[in-house]
């Protein structure tokens, strides 16, 4: 039985400014630890390779299976904290998310690494869509909304950027593990304060839960990405790849068939008519796959082409939490005023440019050009986090706050697997390609032939003369495998580009009949 598209919470509705604000710092504080570890792990990737002996794509795994969980579980962990509160569901995922980090820093191989990762990305799929529609319920009326998703976008964004940081630094200080357990402390302390703080409202028993969707929402993206990490080593027209594109085809497909006609469907299709929801997630879609895929790569370009240490390499991705927190709270403002359209059009743009710069990289190019890159790039994602996530949150009534909100980071978690499957890809097939063809020997050109990482590990073990020149093949070749990758990804974000103009909504609130206001 379906609940009236209002708001029910009149608790939260007049909750005191002091304590509104006061929700939202202990949701944004839990917030930071989950955008801290989206990339707290990139710094100590090429650590991986040495201490766990870890390849290229058991390197993209470790980052995707958290995205993938997150993300297909996200629908559903919406439409359970509309069902069972969403206080209570956050509060769950807190606990678990904090757990499963201390098991990832004592992980004892890559297996048990990836295992632990998946539960965080659980965790994750439990805590974002609750708080997102808890400050939907909590800030009501729709300026203070906005700045308050400003404060949110910004909170999980600072932490995507202060992950390289913090983690370089305790790579330095401690062993690999001591990334996730920084996780420990902040995520008790927001234990207890949301226990206290965040306000309890009533649950929407109304929607039932769907647990067929949500197994075909993992299936179909898994072999998807399996394929397009596997392709590169085993060959796209490997029989298993092939097969596992056409699996991936056929269950994605069944999934969306079944939401159609399901009785209690994960994603609701009818939401989709929300044009802010629809146009909302396909921007932060695209986005998020510039972005995370970006951040994979360049954390192994600053460390095996530029030679930074792991804090060396987090200090100077450091600009990028810079401009995303300057940027979030002036996309808030500037939506209200020029409209979403706009604001999120201009931050592809700026992510479609820093892109660009990066693919353009060559052999000689030191750390200005990375500069250009992170100062773009966290601007740019700034303005496109908080424009769309107040568009998709504004567009939808009480009762769809959950689902809408695991929509929105339902988006953000695939876009940011497929960043990493993709350009991952694309950069080591022609890292491959270019080692293959390459004046090395026989079995330099087998030891090189992985990763970056790992031709750089054999160089060390080669006469100095003989490894200079296989560490000088290898970098070279992985600097021309940035071309076709961040090429790839700045065709995305201009194709963002175009959607925004052409479809986005051009103030927040707008009608939701699907032409364009």
């Amino acid at each position: 039985m379906s609940v009236p598209s209002v708001r029910t919470s009149a608790e939260s509705a007049v909750l005191p400014p002091r304590r509104r604000w006061l929700t939202l710092a202990v949701l944004g504080v839990s917030l930071l630890v989950v955008g801290l570890d989206t990339t707290v792990l990139n710094v100590a990737l090429p650590l991986l390779v040495s201490e766990l002996g870890a390849t290229t794509g058991q390197l993209q795994w470790i980052v995707d299976i958290y995205a993938l969980l997150a993300g297909a579980l996200m629908l559903f962990c919406g439409g359970l904290a509309d069902r069972l509160g969403r206080k209570g569901v956050f509060l769950t995922g807190l606990v678990l998310f904090t757990g499963a980090s201390v098991a990832a820093a004592y992980a004892g191989s890559v297996t048990q690494l990836i295992v632990a990762r998946g539960v965080m990305g659980i965790g994750e799929a439990l805590i974002m869509p609750a708080t997102l529609a808890i400050i939907g319920t909590v800030f009501t009326d729709p300026a203070e909304r906005i700045k308050a998703i400003g404060v949110w976008s910004a909170a999980i964004g600072a932490g995507t950027v202060i992950g390289p940081m913090l983690g370089g630094w305790l790579l330095d200080h401690f062993w690999w593990g001591s990334v996730f357990l920084v996780n420990l402390p902040i995520g008790a302390a927001g234990l207890v304060a949301a226990a206290l703080l965040v306000p309890a409202v009533p649950a929407i028993r109304g929607r039932r839960l769907d647990p067929l969707g949500a197994a075909l929402s993992i299936a179909g993206p898994a072999l998807l990405l399996w394929a397009l990490i596997q392709g590169p080593s085993d060959g796209w027209t490997d029989p298993l790849v092939l097969g596992a594109f056409a699996a991936a085809a056929v269950l994605i497909t069944t999934f969306i068939g079944w939401e159609h006609r399901a009785p209690n469907p994960l994603l609701p299709l009818g939401i989709l008519r929300h044009r802010g929801l629809a146009v909302g997630a396909v921007l932060i879609l695209l986005c998020a796959f510039a972005m995370i895929g970006t951040l994979f790569l360049l954390v192994q370009h600053l460390q095996f082409n530029l030679g930074y240490t792991a804090a060396q390499t987090g200090w100077r991705l450091g600009p990028m939490a810079l401009a995303l927190l300057v940027a979030g709270p002036v996309a808030g403002v500037l939506a209200q005023r020029l409209g979403v359209r706009y604001v999120a059009a201009a931050g592809l743009a700026l992510v479609a440019t820093a892109l660009t710069v990066f693919a353009t990289t060559s052999p000689g190019d030191g750390y200005g050009r990375v500069l250009v890159v992170v100062v773009l790039l966290g601007s740019g994602a700034g303005f496109v986090i908080t424009a769309t996530s107040d568009s998709i949150v504004g567009s939808l009534p009480e009762r769809d706050l959950g689902v809408g909100s695991a929509t929105n980071s339902t988006a953000i978690q695939f876009g940011a697997a497929l960043g990493v499957a993709v350009t991952g890809s694309l950069l080591a097939g022609r890292y491959r390609g270019e080692i293959g063809q390459s004046a090395l020997e026989p079995v330099q050109k087998a030891a090189a032939r992985d990763s970056l990482g790992a031709a750089l590990t054999a160089a060390e073990q080669l006469p100095d003369r003989a490894g200079a020149a296989v560490a000088r093949i290898a970098r070279d070749a992985f600097t021309a495998g940035l071309g076709p990758a961040m090429f790839t990804g700045a065709a995305i974000a201009v194709i963002g580009v175009v959607i925004a103009l052409a479809l986005a909504p051009r103030r927040t609130n707008s009608d939701d009949s699907g032409v364009p206001s």
